[in-house]
């Protein structure tokens, strides 16, 4: 680890840290006692929150793992309800004062906040999770061809569909979710242009709940399957819980986004409507920037995962998905395709 001498005020500085991150989100710090002082890792979640089951939960699991590895004594800080960009710059600073290093924002949400503590803090490394604007010479944008994975996702769709209905559910009508989109609705055309494909988006913006209200996600898909969609992929953060509940009620597929959704415990009652999940790997992202901190060599610029680097991918928990031969074949075929470029995915 980085041996910054901060031996006699490690314990103060942990106090120090929930104080002043009372004001602007709720903060848990783990890790070892660290006699060598350095804090290492602090992520700062998006909307929703940890205990999501997608996008923040992989951010934490990134962190767990650095820490595992890095004996690092870590923060993970909760977003709060109407927060400013001046309330999400203040928590990525105050992390930042107490010796984290890297800090990360994850989202899109804190571009304007990550740009202005790196500019405060030009000696410690931040990351942001899903934005490719910043550019600042201490931060990483961490970014991924979500629209890939997407595709793969829009190719089982398509050959899983009984009634040639499809449904895409978004959390928010933003540029990053219509990635999300366009992937799926290419993946399902290009593999069965009869195949129908319903899309709506539950809120125009974040802070009118579109990655954060399960009873949205819900009444969305089930207008869907109202209308004959057997199969429904969500881009809706907490949100998608929602989905999958209302598939998992109706009998239909669900397919989920960010984490294996199979594989998480809050959804174990409805794994069985889980398809398949179309993965960024924000785990890997994380640890990675951290690791390169820890290294002496901290990553900058933008950082993009996609099918190639296995950053984005189908998960194959599910053994009806997984045991499916000419489902995986097809899957298999796409993604040679996309890989290689013959398949160019759209992103809007």
């Amino acid at each position: 680890m980085r041996r910054i001498s901060r031996i006699t005020v490690a314990g103060a500085a942990t106090a120090s840290l929930a104080l002043a991150l009372s004001a602007c989100g709720s903060t848990s710090t783990s890790g070892s006692s660290d006699s060598k002082g350095d804090k290492g890792l602090a992520i700062a979640y998006d909307v929703g929150g940890k205990g999501d089951q997608s996008f923040n939960d992989a951010a934490y699991a990134g962190l767990e793992q650095a820490k595992k590895e890095f004996g690092y004594q870590t923060a993970d800080v909760e977003p709060t309800e109407g927060e400013t960009d001046a309330d999400k710059e203040q928590r990525l600073v105050s992390l930042a004062k107490q010796g984290h290093n890297p800090v990360i924002g994850v989202g899109y949400a804190y571009a304007a906040a990550v740009k202005g503590a790196a500019e405060k803090f030009p000696d410690t490394t931040f990351g942001i999770v899903d934005d490719a604007t910043i550019n600042t010479k201490n931060v990483a944008d961490l970014v991924f061809n979500e629209e890939q994975a997407s595709y793969l996702a829009g190719v089982a769709a398509a050959k899983t569909s009984k009634s040639k209905v499809v449904g895409f559910v978004g959390g928010v009508d933003i540029p990053l979710i219509h990635k999300f989109q366009a992937g799926f609705a290419q993946g399902v055309k290009d593999t069965d242009p009869k195949v129908k494909v319903l899309s709506q988006y539950l809120t125009q913006t974040a802070e009118e709940g579109g990655f954060a209200s399960p009873d949205k996600g819900k009444t969305a898909a089930e207008g869907q399957i109202e209308k004959k969609a057997d199969v429904v992929y969500a881009a809706a953060g907490l949100s998608g819980q929602g989905v999958i509940e209302a598939a998992a009620t109706q009998k239909v597929w669900a397919i989920g986004v960010d984490s294996d959704q199979y594989q998480q415990e809050a959804l174990a009652k409805y794994k069985d409507s889980i398809l398949t999940s179309a993965m960024k790997d924000v785990a890997k992202a994380v640890y990675n920037l951290a690791k390169s901190v820890e290294d002496g060599k901290p990553e900058t610029g933008i950082v993009r995962g996609d099918l190639k680097t296995g950053e984005v991918s189908l998960s194959n928990s599910n053994p009806k998905f997984a045991d499916d031969a000419e489902l995986q074949a097809a899957i298999k075929t796409a993604k040679e395709k996309i890989i290689s470029g013959e398949i160019k995915v759209k992103s809007s």
